[in-house]
């Protein structure tokens, strides 16, 4: 065993410097605790961001490879975040809530998870946190939105590329609506407005974008939160009788293997890294991993299968422009899971996505086939004709879609995660009918040329599923692990199904209901 270079103590310590680890960390900073935030990858500042595509790629995951296996893989490294501020600092801002029948699809359907909550008791908080952080759209345009307040903000503008595509849902009688975002129309707090140049991926170095650095964890740092970077958080403590958790090792940058004691810890890491820090973190009392004697841990991972529809319009659609979220969102099938044959499950459509000619998510990707001289071509007509949007369709809560730990170790010697996902026909069914459906609505929008990427992983959640019996799950409403009572999950690990909206609301919402519990509300 590593030689124990330092031991501290905090009150609060915070595994995870990204989201859901920086609304705990602000609310109890504000509750005048003293919190340290361990992070693993590198420190970012506003200032460092950059408006590139190579940027981009550099906020995404480079820690401990991630080993996946199964028929539709999660996507790690696309997915996950690597540095301060974690996957919320490329993420796109798209901000739905998820929807009533969201939280009791085994009750209704027989299909998956129950939440141990319902849409009611996180409602309140959607609410607070969309009024500390600014949210544009239009809660009256949002026909399908369940009840809340309406956005302190208004709509992003619809640009040309949204105003081509609008037309195709409405020549199939299908409604659209400015899509909820985590972006400022305006200044908003002192943050400025967005400038809608569509770099969203980079991480917004105006601060427009509700990203963690000048949101909660920019927040809580201010009121004294204390945060260190490349600290490798190697496993969980507890006390003698295994019941309460008492602090965490980690190795620091220089190498060196640190303790720090704390009297609540609370592992916000993202879901595959969640649980693998937990699964890692055996002992005599916990063989199996911390708050696993029910052989749940890890399990129940999943993903969004999602997918792109693209087109070339006659009419110019200026696809550079606007928020790379993009501008409209369809979400009219989403309330009957049962509504197409064969298939289970909710789906929304993000409409007039913004689109640059190269980099991961550019124009010149949608065609792999297009090679030679045919790519000029296609790409000067593209780069000023091109629409797309995007599906996002909802996963099935699985117990062999599970993470688990590798016989292969990273260089502090803890076991790699393993990953393994795989959708099932009613997903496959439901994804397909989408996209047929996109390909429609770009028909009636006219477009002359009509074509749909293979379908790809979009967001991870589960590994550490909340509910109310201690027997199915590893923590209860609030993340507080049934085993260990002052260990605390935050984050989409505690999914217990996926709905078909972008967590990142959500989790925050989540994060702030566990926050108040523990430390009061303020």
């Amino acid at each position: 065993m590593a030689e124990i270079a330092v031991k501290e103590a905090y009150d609060v310590v915070v595994v995870g410097a990204g989201a859901a680890g920086g609304v705990i960390a602000e609310r109890a900073t504000r509750a005048g605790k003293r919190v340290l935030l361990l992070e693993a990858g590198p420190e970012r500042q506003l200032g460092d961001l950059a408006s590139s595509q190579i940027w981009a790629r550099k906020l995404k995951w480079s820690g401990p490879t991630v080993e996946e296996e199964g028929n539709f893989k999660v996507g790690h490294v696309f997915n996950a975040g690597w540095g301060t501020g974690g996957s919320a600092l490329h993420h796109y801002g798209v901000w739905p809530r998820l929807h009533e029948a969201d939280f009791d699809v085994a009750s209704r359907y027989k299909v998956g998870l129950d939440w141990p909550i319902g849409y009611d008791e996180l409602r309140p908080y959607y609410d607070k946190v969309q009024a500390e952080v600014g949210l544009s759209g239009d809660a009256e345009g949002e026909t399908w939105r369940p009840p809340g307040e309406p956005y302190p903000l208004p709509a992003v503008p619809v640009f040309a590329q949204g105003e081509v595509i609008r037309k195709g849902f409405e020549a199939l009688g299908l409604r659209t609506s400015a899509i909820p975002l985590a972006i400022n129309t305006r200044e908003y707090k002192g943050r400025s407005g967005c400038l809608y140049d569509g770099w969203c991926d980079a991480g917004c170095p105006i601060g427009a974008l509700a990203n963690p650095l000048v949101t909660y964890l920019g927040w809580a740092l201010k009121a004294g939160a204390e945060i260190r970077n490349g600290a490798q958080v190697t496993r969980v403590l507890h006390d003698d009788k295994g019941q309460r958790a008492t602090g965490v090792e980690y190795v620091d940058a220089a190498g060196s293997t640190r303790q720090v004691m704390a009297d609540t810890v609370v592992v916000a890491a993202f879901a595959v890294q969640s649980a693998r820090l937990l699964l890692a973190s055996v002992s005599d009392k916990h063989p199996e991993g911390l708050s696993n004697h029910n052989g749940v841990l890890g399990r129940y991972l999943m993903t969004h299968p999602a997918a792109s529809v693209y087109g070339l319009f006659k009419e110019d659609t200026l696809p550079h422009l606007g928020p790379t979220a993009g501008q409209l969102m369809c979400q009219d099938n989403y309330d009957d899971k049962t509504a197409v044959p064969g298939a289970f499950g909710s789906y929304q459509w993000l409409i007039a996505n913004a689109m640059k000619p190269n980099g991961l998510l550019g124009i010149a990707t949608t065609r792999p086939d297009i090679v030679g001289d045919r790519l000029q071509p296609f790409m000067e007509a593209a780069a000023s004709r091109i629409g797309n949007m995007v599906c996002v369709s909802e996963d099935i809560a699985l117990a062999d879609n599970r993470i688990t730990l590798s016989s292969n170790k990273d260089a502090n010697g803890v076991p790699l995660a393993r990953t393994v996902h795989n959708v099932t026909a009613p997903s496959e069914t439901l994804l397909s009918s989408a996209i047929e459906q996109g390909k429609n609505v770009f028909a009636a929008a006219g477009a002359d040329d009509v074509w749909a990427s293979s379908p790809f992983a979009m967001h991870i959640m589960g590994g550490t599923v909340m509910g109310n019996d201690p027997a199915s799950s590893v923590t209860d409403s609030y993340g507080r692990c049934h085993e260990l009572e002052n260990l605390y999950v935050a984050g989409t690990s505690l999914f217990p199904s996926s709905g078909a909206v972008n967590p990142t609301f959500t989790l925050h919402a989540l994060a702030l209901r566990t926050a108040e519990k523990l430390f009061g509300k303020s």
